[in-house]
Order: C-alpha cells, then structure tokens, then sequence
C-alpha cells in the first residue's frame, strides 16, 4: 500500500476518532458520562457484543478471538481519549468560564487527544486489518451490510 494512501487512511481513523470522542464529551448516552468505564461493565459489553457478531456472522473460534482483540484495542483507546477526566463537560466547560475563550487550553485538550490517538491508531488499525482480513467473503458481505443498514437499525431488519 502506498504510504500516502497508509497515511490518508490513519489520519481519517484518527479524525473521526477525534470528532466521535468530543462528540461524546458533550452528551448522555445510556448512563455514559464520558468518564472511564468500569472493567466488569466492559467485559459484559465485550462479552455481548461477540456473541451477537458471533451469530450473526457465524464466526469461528479464531474469528471470535480476533474480533475480541479488536474491542480491547478500541476499548483502549476511548480509554486512552477519555484521559484522567472524571467530568469532561466541566473540562470543555472550563474554556470558556472567563472573559476571554481560553485558547492555550482548548489546544492542549486537542494536542492530548491527537497524541493517544496517533499512539493508539496503529494496533488498532492492526486488529480491524487482521479480523477483517480473516472473514470469508460472505461474512465480510453480511459485514458491508450491516455497514450500510447501521443508520436505520441494524440488523434489526
């Protein structure tokens, strides 16, 4: 693969990344706050998550491994985008408190999250290249289906 083509990719990844994590910072989801997820609380989502792909792909035993490695990298780093915070919106809020729109901090937020994305991106790229690469052409055509249909329920059809 060309490197710019590598480059382009990493750069989209780590965009939306970025947009996704500010996005989340500002609102509530399923009693989310932004603040760091409890282990147990993510392994019961982990465990949920590969048992519905698992059927509804019908992936082996390797192909459940690997999309198991996909969720800890993901999961390390939203970890790692969420930070120390306990209370990102008191964060964001933060920049503007004063007179004046607090600029210096407002980029350092951006810099910190840059920087985990930028350390994390590679294995994670690594781990959705390697499940993805492991599926059969119907399962990666069922996958690009639930792609296309997530904006209107998944495969809740």
């Amino acid at each position: 693969m060309k490197i710019w083509i590598k480059r382009t990719l990493i750069g989209l990844f780590g965009a939306t990344l970025l947009v996704g994590g500010l996005a989340a910072c500002g609102q509530h989801h399923h009693g989310w706050r932004g603040a760091q997820v409890s282990a147990e609380d993510a392994a019961k989502w982990r465990e949920r998550l590969l048992e519905r792909a698992g059927k509804e792909l019908q992936l082996d035993e390797a192909q459940k491994l690997k999309l198991g490695v996909v969720f800890d990298k993901m999961r390390e780093q939203r970890n790692a985008l969420v930070g120390s915070t306990t209370n990102p919106r008191a964060e964001l809020r933060a920049l503007v408190d004063g007179e004046r729109f607090d600029k210096a901090r407002a980029q350092a937020l951006v810099d910190e999250k840059t920087h985990a994305i930028r350390a994390g991106s590679p294995g994670t790229i690594d781990a959705l290249a390697d499940f993805y690469d492991s599926l059969k052409p119907e399962q990666q055509a069922k996958l690009r289906e639930f792609m296309d249909k997530r904006g209107r329920g998944g495969w809740r059809s």
